[in-house]
C-alpha cells in the first residue's frame, strides 16, 4: 500500500491516550481535488489522517500520532471528543447534496488495504469502526446507505454486521437502551435510529421504529454481549 503525502495544517496534540476508533466519510464535494483543497485549507479548520480518490489513490494528510478534525461534535459509547481517539478516513464521493453514488471496487480495495493496515496497528474493536452519521446521527449522513458495510465487515473483518429476523416490537424505551449500548447518542431518538438503519439497514432508511430494525438491533446486541 503506497500513500501519497499531501499535508494539511490542520491538526493538534491528541488529548487521549489510546486510538480506538476508526471513523469513516464521504467528502460530499463535486470533486476529489475540490475535497484535497479544502481538506489541507487552513481557514477551513477541517481535515482527516487520509483521503481515499475514487480510483484507489491514498493520501495521507495528517499523521495519525496527531488530531485531525474530522468528526466535530459528536459522541459514540458516551465519548465525546471523537477527533482525540479516532483515525478518520474521507472517501471521495458526492455524497447526497451533489449526486451520491455507489463507492468504486477500486476505492474500497483501498479502503480496506487500508483499514485492515490501522486496525492491526490500534486497538480498534469491532464496535468501533462507524461511520461519521454513527457519531453525529443530527448533523451527518455520511458514508451513506451505499457503503458497503456488509462486505467489509463479513468478508474482511472491518466492523460488524447483524443478520437478526424481524421481531415483535418492545416498548421504544428498550429500543432507546439498545441504540445507546451500541453506542448512539439518543438525545435525538430518531435520528440515532435512522443513523443505525442507514449503517445496519440501509435498504430502508425512514427513522421509524419497525420489526425489522429491532430485530438487526437485537442481533447486534447479541455479538456485543
Amino acid at each position: 500500500m503506497t500513500a501519497i503525502a499531501h499535508p494539511s495544517p490542520n491538526f493538534e496534540a491528541r488529548r487521549a491516550d489510546v486510538i480506538d476508533m476508526l471513523v469513516l466519510h464521504y467528502t460530499g464535494m463535486a470533486d476529489g481535488a475540490s475535497a484535497l483543497a479544502r481538506l489541507c485549507d487552513a481557514e477551513a479548520k477541517v481535515s482527516a489522517h487520509y483521503l481515499i480518490e475514487e480510483d484507489g489513490r491514498i493520501f495521507t494528510l495528517v499523521e495519525e500520532s496527531r488530531r485531525a478534525w474530522h468528526a466535530g461534535a459528536s459522541s459514540w459509547r458516551g465519548e465525546s471528543d471523537i477527533n482525540s481517539r479516532s483515525i478518520g478516513i474521507e472517501l471521495v464521493n458526492p455524497g447526497h447534496e451533489f449526486g451520491y453514488r455507489p463507492f468504486p471496487p477500486a476505492q474500497i480495495a483501498a479502503l480496506i488495504d487500508l483499514a485492515t493496515d490501522i486496525i492491526g496497528r490500534h486497538p480498534i474493536p469491532a464496535r468501533n469502526v462507524v461511520g461519521h452519521s454513527d457519531v453525529a446521527p443530527s448533523r451527518k449522513q455520511d458514508p451513506g446507505e451505499l457503503f458497503p458495510w456488509r462486505d467489509l465487515a463479513e468478508t474482511h473483518g472491518i466492523g460488524l454486521w447483524p443478520c437478526g429476523e424481524a421481531t415483535p416490537l418492545p416498548p421504544e424505551h428498550v429500543i432507546l437502551a439498545g441504540l445507546a449500548h451500541v453506542g448512539y447518542d439518543i438525545h435525538d431518538p430518531k435520528a440515532a435510529l435512522t443513523a443505525f438503519q442507514r449503517h445496519f439497514r440501509p435498504w430502508k432508511v425512514d427513522g421509524h421504529i419497525d420489526e425489522e430494525s429491532t430485530g438487526r438491533l437485537r442481533s447486534l446486541l447479541r455479538i456485543l454481549r
